[in-house]
């Protein structure tokens, strides 16, 4: 059974930095790619950063580049996500995905497997 872990949410002021891991069980790691999304209240869910199954490709979304880094350990089964100079728009439940697949892609569809998610909180 595949399991996603989150962690690392929390409240955090303006400006701050949190660090979300997602722990992954059930499924041979190296072979995924892996992404994280975020579902504001009232939004859609949409695409943060994936990274690819090595580690050497990553892809982010316009908003965070420059703020979030993405990294991966698979030999401890593990995706972070490093969030700095949070802003008040980065509230939202942040989810980490696994896609088997090779193509680079922000396509919420093309992930298998979802963690339950872990919410983050910026206040102004």
């Amino acid at each position: 059974q595949v399991q996603l872990v989150e962690s690392g949410g929390g409240l955090v002021q303006a400006g701050g930095s949190l660090r979300l891991s997602c722990a992954a069980s059930g499924l041979t790691f190296s072979r995924y790619a892996m992404g994280w999304f975020r579902q504001a209240p009232g939004k859609e869910r949409e695409f943060v950063a994936r990274i690819s199954r090595s580690g050497g490709t990553t892809l982010y979304t316009d908003s965070v580049k420059g703020r979030f880094t993405i990294s991966r350990d698979n030999v401890k089964n593990s995706v972070t996500l490093q969030m700095n100079s949070l802003k008040p728009e980065d509230t939202a439940i942040y989810y980490c995905a696994a896609d088997l697949g090779t193509t680079t892609t922000s396509s919420e569809g093309r992930y298998e497997h979802w963690g339950q998610g872990t919410q983050v909180t910026v206040s102004s």
